[in-house]
């Protein structure tokens, strides 16, 4: 379908829409210095929608046209509703283009949930997509947070990594595990790079933390499979845990975190002791 639009009409929605949006709205930081401009900066936007500064400018100024796939990450980072989405996409000349590729839901298999279930001294978590925290078992919710009280979109370990300060306090060496993190979810980016959820939480956490940003522009990448992870728990003290993850056979993407202690150390003393604690957690997979 063709527009009569020029390139300046797209430019003036996408300045106007940023100007609406307040930033702790969308989770960022406080700045020091007074903002000249209401709204959203330029470099905001680019980095919630994870494209240069350079590419969002020209795309403001008119001087670039914009990708299917950029639009759909710059409605999501603008907040578009669907009307607005409708406006964007007319505005760009692609309201027959807009992506409906749907990815197909995020179920835990039958069999790994009832494998999770059976960890029972055992912390263990089915991690999805963008490392998407979707089922757990009651040794995770003891050791690291009770994942059911969280939203499903902020039950990502990456996100919890970098924005929880429980979470992040409580790792020892949480930047070898940060980094490690990072590394991973590059590797997620290779296999579904047009992903616009990933798209939008690589963004967000940019523009959030100055480490997931410099970590992320290294290209550092890392399947993490296996390593050891210390831990300062609030209630049972310090843990050193073997972190082993396995890939399911189904193709499906999804992984098994698993955290064991050698029998007979105070670290395996202290898992058996938060088991014990902690009641059985619903299942609440995440399907998106």
């Amino acid at each position: 379908m063709s527009t009569t639009s020029g390139p300046g009409e797209l430019g003036a929605f996408l300045k106007a829409r940023r100007a609406q949006l307040a930033p702790q709205d969308l989770g960022l930081p406080e700045q020091g210095s007074r903002r000249k401009v209401a709204g959203l900066r330029r470099e905001e936007v680019a980095q919630l929608a994870a494209i240069s500064v350079d590419y969002y400018t020209r795309l403001e100024q008119g001087r670039v046209r914009a990708s299917a796939s950029v639009l759909a990450t710059l409605a999501r980072a603008l907040r578009l509703d669907d009307d607005q989405q409708r406006y964007l996409y007319q505005l760009a000349g692609k309201a027959d283009a807009r992506p409906r590729r749907r990815r197909p839901a995020q179920r835990v298999r039958p069999a790994m949930r009832r494998l999770l279930d059976q960890l029972t001294a055992t912390p263990a978590i089915v991690l999805g997509r963008r490392l998407d925290v979707l089922e757990w078992n009651a040794g995770a919710a003891a050791l690291f947070t009770d994942f059911a009280q969280l939203p499903a979109d902020g039950r990502n370990y990456v996100r919890l990594l970098f924005t929880d300060p429980a979470i992040r306090g409580m790792h020892l060496e949480w930047e070898h595990d940060a980094r490690d993190a990072v590394a991973a979810l590059r590797m997620e980016s290779a296999a579904d790079h047009d992903d616009p959820e990933l798209a939008r939480l690589v963004g967000e956490l940019s523009v959030r933390d100055a480490d997931f940003r410099t970590w992320w522009a290294e290209h550092r990448v890392n399947t993490a499979t296996y390593g050891t992870k210390r831990y300062r728990h609030p209630l049972a003290g310090e843990l050193t845990l073997d972190c082993d993850t396995w890939s399911s056979p189904d193709g499906s993407g999804q992984r098994l975190m698993v955290l064991t202690a050698e029998p007979g150390t105070p670290s395996y003393d202290a898992l058996r002791i938060l088991a014990s604690w902690a009641p059985a957690p619903p299942s609440r997979s995440l399907t998106r």
